[in-house]
């Protein structure tokens, strides 16, 4: 994809498809997308594909993928308070629910400033957590 994509239809990894597939089910209020480079996304926000990523790599991977722009811990401070405010404009961070199923460190960007915050996946390892949403999908 190098054109304009909704962003649900623009990340298509199984990890992403079958935690848009639980978020669905639980038929919460709104979903929203943590992206790297955009921040916070609606499903149908418009976006054109990137290469950046706030979660660890390898120095194998970015040798493999030298395009491929890893943020700072200084950039995920940054983007952190972005998604903050992002959502601070549309909910109430004290009140409101919030049921993150993003990777470990999008998540430590943003948790200590979300009093309610459920975290599915916490603890499933990366390789387990698409076997374990399967789960979780089948008992709502």
């Amino acid at each position: 994809m190098n054109k304009r994509t909704k962003a649900k239809e623009m990340y298509q990894s199984p990890l992403f498809k079958h935690s848009l597939e639980y978020a669905e089910r639980l038929n919460r209020d709104k979903i929203f997308i943590l992206s790297a480079h955009y921040g916070l996304l609606t499903l149908n926000t418009e976006i054109k594909p990137y290469d950046m990523t706030i979660s660890n790599v390898s120095k194998k991977n970015r040798e493999r993928k030298p395009q491929l722009k890893v943020l700072t811990k200084d950039e995920k401070v940054i983007w952190g308070q972005k998604i903050l405010l992002e959502l601070s404009n549309i909910s109430d961070l004290k009140k409101d629910k919030f049921i993150v199923l993003a990777g470990l460190e999008y998540i430590n960007s943003i948790i200590n400033f979300l009093v309610n915050i459920e975290q599915p996946l916490k603890g499933v390892g990366l390789f387990d957590r698409i076997s374990y949403l399967k789960k979780l999908k089948d008992e709502i």
